[in-house]
């Protein structure tokens, strides 16, 4: 079967947590790779994603880096929400740093 994999960056404002990772990330930016394979049986090319992975550097001092498996929803869903938490922080209404 025909497989293919893409790869994009995300930033992240503040730490952030996904279930597939364990652990508590630092703000910062980040590898994915999503992993797709062909379907048959279609009179076009289509693909059907098999997996999605963040790739997380080693920490300051380690050498160690870490590949999770993620759920793509999740990682739009804390995306979306670390933006609105980071622009929310920004703003003097929020009572957030400001003057």
């Amino acid at each position: 079967m025909h497989t293919r994999t893409s790869s994009s960056t995300v930033s992240f404002a503040l730490p952030f947590e996904l279930t597939g990772v364990g652990e508590t990330l630092p703000a910062g930016t980040y590898t994915v790779e999503t992993e797709e394979e062909l379907i048959d049986g279609v009179s076009f090319p289509a693909y059907r994603r098999t997996a999605t992975l963040l790739i997380v550097p080693p920490a300051p001092g380690g050498s160690t880096t870490m590949v999770a498996s993620i759920d793509p929803g999740e990682l739009s869903a804390a995306l979306e929400a670390d933006a609105r938490a980071a622009s929310g922080a920004l703003t003097p209404a929020s009572g957030g740093r400001h003057g």
